[in-house]
């Protein structure tokens, strides 16, 4: 099973049909996926399951739908044990962006955060969840597919937002004031959070 979101609300990759309550049932392969979008962003529909019956092509069958556009991504500590936050579009955000020609996904990640956040010494720890969600530019819906991974850093320096992405905060957060972002961040943030 796969989540993607259209904003916060989840539109369900499975395998199994399940009785209709809060949510509407599609067939990935006959799905008009435009007019599931726009129902999850009118508040019409507050989940879609979209279902076909192989669960190894399922995440294939969805992403050939419409164009993707993959990123890489962290949830970076420092030595106090703080996570890294961005504050982007009025809400909380981690930092991430769009992979370059030729570049892995943890260059990808490792470039991303430095660029958006100034902190430098970054070493990556571990593989998080992939996250996905829809997104519209110029018109037309795509798919972003986020790597991320854990880091860790001894950075100690200041902290530059990338102001030219949208970034008007960049700050070390702990656990209470992590709880507090999350009132205010994305469904995908929170699962990695």
């Amino acid at each position: 099973m796969y989540k993607v979101f259209v904003g916060d609300k989840p539109m369900v990759l499975t395998t199994k049909v399940e009785k209709e309550t809060n949510f509407k049932n599609y067939l990935l392969k006959t799905v008009n996926l435009r007019r599931v979008i726009r129902k999850l962003n009118n508040g019409s529909l507050e989940e879609a399951r979209l279902i076909h019956k192989n669960k190894d092509k399922l995440l294939k069958k969805f992403l050939a739908k419409l164009p993707n556009v993959v990123a890489g991504g962290g949830k970076v500590y420092n030595s106090r044990g703080e996570v890294l936050f961005i504050y982007r579009n009025d809400k909380w955000d981690l930092p991430k962006g769009k992979a370059e020609r030729r570049e892995s996904i943890e260059k990808t990640a490792i470039r991303e955060v430095t660029e958006e956040t100034g902190v430098a010494g970054l070493e990556i720890t571990k593989p998080l969840e992939t996250t996905y969600h829809i997104f519209k530019r110029n018109g037309r819906y795509k798919i972003k597919i986020t790597y991320w991974f854990e880091m860790k850093t001894n950075f100690d320096g200041n902290l530059y937002a990338q102001e030219e992405e949208g970034i008007t905060k960049v700050e070390w957060l702990n656990g209470p004031q992590i709880e507090k972002a999350l009132e205010n961040s994305y469904a995908n943030i929170k699962l990695l959070v």
